[in-house]
């Protein structure tokens, strides 16, 4: 299933979609991180932003 552009609220913006380029960068930029760093970390935790966070933040 892609990813719905026109449901950009709520559950959309919780969850990190790697087969997305454009959120790979947007999520990366977010961090402060490379795209790599970022998917090294949602492969290590899934795809919950608040988790990939906490991952990367070292928490």
């Amino acid at each position: 299933m892609s990813d719905d552009k026109s449901n950009a609220g709520g559950q959309d913006r919780k969850r990190i979609s790697l087969s997305e380029d454009y959120e790979v960068r947007d999520w990366a930029e977010k961090f402060g991180v490379s795209e790599q760093q970022l998917r090294d970390a949602v492969g290590r935790v899934g795809d919950q932003a608040e988790d990939v966070e906490r991952a990367l933040r070292g928490s």
